[in-house]
């Protein structure tokens, strides 16, 4: 035992020595050494031996469970070194011309059973043949065998693990003690901390006999332990994890320290998550490996306990594994001793830790099987539903009746505290468990809207079958209802806005059973279909909103709709709308029906108010845990921040939102958080890998129908990157290309996205200071009612002079200036991002006017003005 063990130990060792010098000055002793096993009682006894003075003979055994089967086989193993000497002359009739050993050597075999035929027993002096028969004459030999070592030398026996003993030589061993008066011989065993043995009770009583119980090493000696191994000052928060782990016991603190210094664990700054990994390992390797051997059905209760969890106790532990109460008592107890659980009630593990290591030396075959009868004993004790579905999560059997409102529970529950993950978890084994077509829709629906808080895309597909499912307009609308709202909408546009649109157009439609469409079902889905860029019954849907103005879905309606107005360059239709959405909501409980408005408030310039309310839908979506609708909001408000020039409000948003959007699988929506902070960190001039950046804005692949916004919010960011870089070239077509997509779904608005501006900023670097002003022009109309200066309203002048009497609108005013630059009609309509067909009869009425008739004649023309 190390130096730092012993320092621990001095009574108990200063009590051992006092018994071995009594053997040496004639007085008999018996020493026991009890307590829980790893508690050091054999080396405390390795220790009292090696302090012993010379002279005596040292008698040694070690008993152990596989043994037990074998007759006297500690007593062979106290006397084998005697028993293999061989004399070196023919053994004579006397034993006075012998030593002992030499005697011992020739008598023993004789009075042990199982001699060969070939040997004859001898008597020992002062023994008799004739004392009795069987076991009482062995008994009688053996104990004369002993005695006679005493002749000439005091004898120490020393035996670790009585309480493992054969019974025959628990026996002698009884037998022994008994008749010690006066004879110089110490007994010292060590036996386990068993109150139901009854030889340790019978030794006990005994008028020579000592009782040692040593306890736990105490924190300062384990921390002195650690330092020796390692040789090296410990860090304290290092010594208390191990005096935490091993709780005292001598057996874990060396197997601990010894692999602890084996993986390299620095003492001074330790790695404290790799040192519970290896605690861990070393409590499986000794305290519980030997409860398996020594208390099965401890082990077995143990076992349960920790199938259970964390809120299990001992008492139901006992019914899992079909104990009956005396044997519960009886494994509680070898459970104290062993201190890996708390002494309670109710009692539970002393660390996860060894929860930990009782599971992973468990069969997976039988931790399957005892969690499926927990989940049946929880479910009958009327556990929560949590508890009981974490069970059945862990457990094999399916098709379990009574296991689906089991589930069903429990995930409602999770989904109430905003623990989404958990609740698909229980819905995904629902559905593995439901058969009935019915109860599969539901089950459907319910993980649908839990998706929607962790992997859009999922959502979305459960939309998609639940529409393929059901027939019926009404119970279609119904089922796709609780997935209608922004998220859907703008991260899986491509995937989303088809059922929604039939869907919609269906329930629009009626049926013979309901020929006026629900306004809770119809209003919800038209705005579906509105946020997706499609107007699909959107005439019964205004008619529904005008019949029904007290409708709570009505608020969605208008959001969406505000928004509608807001991109297709209708200021005060978007204004009066949002205006009408806010009111009929409170500002503590705004949701994301309210982001249309806000969004509406912020491309028509009321950008106070647009901030107040992303702000609000913000709150609200991090009171309910809802990671979806909070990082749209938050996309939101940091585009409303940029707007506003507070840059460093807009960069935090963006990169929370690219945070939550990866959380629940919204690439789309990460991408555009990704685009906004790459604005916003241009803008504020902070470091930019431009290179990095656009590369990752690259690589977000979007659908062919994914919303615009986001397109465009993509294009202009890398738009931005490559002017950095100094690519004014690729900006310039990167910019167009913004404008073209906002221009072929109908986003007119150049608040929106101002690309035109970065458009024109671009052909300025690039020298094409025409094309500059063309582009940086008021757009078609109805694209902004701002009003500007005289100057901007009459577009730049073609030529050198004035139109005179001619005078061409300021879009014809563009393409002709591109026209004479030599582009292709194809080109003008790219250029400004306008449909082939618009620039030609552009150029129709161009003609028309100065009275020509094609290009040929158009510079000649414009040059005569």
């Amino acid at each position: 035992m190390p130096t730092g063990v012993l320092l621990h130990r001095e009574t108990e060792l200063a009590e051992l020595a006092r018994a071995v010098a009594g053997a040496g000055a004639g007085r008999s002793a018996v020493v026991l050494v009890r307590g829980p096993r790893g508690i050091g009682k054999s080396a405390l006894l390795r220790a009292a031996l090696a302090r012993m003075p010379g002279g005596a003979v040292v008698l040694r055994a070690r008993c152990h469970d596989n043994e037990r089967d074998f007759p006297y086989g500690v007593v062979r193993q106290l006397f084998d070194p005697f028993m293999r000497m061989t004399s070196a002359s023919a053994a004579t009739p006397e034993f006075l011309g012998e030593t002992p050993g030499e005697f011992l050597a020739e008598a023993l075999p004789a009075a042990l059973p199982g001699a060969g035929p070939g040997v004859v027993p001898r008597a020992f002096p002062g023994g008799s043949e004739s004392a009795g028969n069987g076991r009482e004459r062995v008994l009688n030999n053996l104990f004369h065998a002993a005695r006679s070592l005493t002749s000439r030398t005091p004898v120490v026996m020393a035996v670790d693990d009585l309480h493992l003993a054969d019974e025959e030589s628990r026996q002698w061993f009884s037998y022994l003690a008994r008749r010690l008066d006066g004879l110089p011989v110490a007994l010292l065993a060590s036996t386990a901390d068993e109150a139901a043995d009854p030889l340790a009770a019978e030794l006990a009583a005994l008028r020579h006999a000592r009782t040692l119980t040593p306890g736990p090493l105490c924190d300062s000696c384990v921390a002195e332990r650690v330092a020796e191994e390692f040789d090296a000052p410990v860090d304290p928060e290092l010594a208390a994890v191990c005096h935490d782990l091993s709780r005292g016991n001598p057996l874990v603190v060396e197997e601990l320290t010894a692999r602890l210094a084996a993986a390299r664990i620095s003492p001074g700054s330790p790695d404290l998550d790799k040192v519970l990994r290896i605690g861990a390992g070393t409590l499986a390797d000794t305290t519980l490996s030997w409860l398996r051997q020594s208390h099965p059905r401890a082990a077995e209760l143990l076992t349960a306990l920790a199938v259970l969890g964390a809120d299990a106790d001992l008492a139901t532990a006992a019914l899992l594994t079909g104990q009956g109460e005396l044997l519960a008592d009886d494994a509680r107890e070898a459970l104290r001793r062993t201190d890996l659980i708390e002494p309670g009630p109710p009692e539970t593990f002393r660390h996860e830790l060894v929860r930990t290591a009782v599971l992973a030396r468990t069969d997976p075959r039988v931790l399957v099987a005892l969690h499926e009868r927990a989940a049946a004993l929880l479910a009958r004790l009327g556990a929560p539903a949590a508890r009981t579905a974490e069970h059945l999560m862990s457990s094999g059997t399916t098709g379990l009746d009574w296991a689906v409102p089991v589930l069903r529970t429990a995930a409602r529950e999770a989904a109430a505290d905003g623990h989404w993950d958990d609740a698909a978890r229980y819905l995904q084994r629902a559905l593995a468990d439901a058969v009935d077509p019915e109860l599969v829709r539901s089950l459907t629906g319910q993980l649908g809207t839990v998706e929607l808080h962790r992997d859009v895309a999922a959502a979305a597909r459960c939309a998609a079958g639940l529409a393929a499912n059901a027939p019926d307009p009404v119970e279609r609308a119904r089922l796709l209802r609780p997935f209608a709202g922004p998220v859907l909408a703008l991260s899986a546009a491509g995937a989303a806005a088809v059922p929604f649109a039939e869907a919609a157009a269906a329930l629009a439609a009626g049926t013979p059973a309901t020929p006026a469409p629900p306004a809770e079902l119809l209003l919800p889905l038209a705005a579906q279909a509105v946020l997706t860029g499609r107007r699909t019954a959107l005439r019964p849907a205004l008619a529904a909103l005008r019949a029904h103005p007290t409708e709570p879905t009505v608020t969605g309606m208008l959001g969406a709709l505000a928004a509608l107005a807001a991109a297709g360059g209708q200021p005060r239709t978007a204004v009066r709308l949002a205006t009408r959405c806010v009111r009929r909501v409170s500002p503590a409980e705004a949701g994301t029906d309210v982001l249309g408005a806000a969004m509406a408030y912020a491309w028509t310039g009321r950008l106070d108010e647009a901030a107040a309310w992303a702000g609000r839908v913000v709150r609200s979506a991090q009171r309910w845990n809802h990671r979806g609708e909070l990082a749209l909001a938050l996309l939101a408000r940091s585009d409303v921040a940029h707007r506003q020039g507070r840059l460093d409000a807009a960069l935090a948003d963006a990169e929370q939102a690219a945070g939550l959007a990866r959380q629940i699988r919204a690439e789309d929506l990460a991408g555009a958080a990704r685009a906004l902070a790459v604005r916003a960190r241009l803008r504020r001039g902070l470091p930019v890998d431009a290179a990095r950046a656009d590369a990752e804005l690259a690589a977000v692949e979007l659908p062919s129908e994914a919303h615009p916004l986001l397109r465009a919010v993509l294009l202009e960011a890398r738009g931005l990157l490559a002017a950095h870089r100094g690519d004014q070239q690729q900006a310039l077509r990167l910019f167009l290309e913004c404008g073209h997509q906002l221009a072929a779904r109908g986003v007119a608005n150049p608040a929106c996205v101002p690309w035109r501006a970065h458009a024109a900023q671009a052909y300025q670097a690039l020298g094409e200071h025409a094309a500059a002003r063309t582009i940086a022009a008021d757009p078609l109309p109805g694209g902004d009612a701002r009003p500007r200066p005289a100057e901007e309203r009459s577009g730049p002048a073609i030529g050198t002079r004035d139109a005179g009497p001619v005078r061409l609108t300021p879009s014809e005013r563009r393409v002709t200036e591109l026209v004479l630059q030599g582009l292709s009609n194809l080109e003008v309509a790219e250029r400004l991002c306008l449909s082939k067909r618009t620039v030609d009869t552009h150029l129709g009425r161009i003609y028309r006017k100065l009275a020509i008739k094609g290009r040929p004649e158009l510079g000649a023309a414009v040059k005569a003005l």
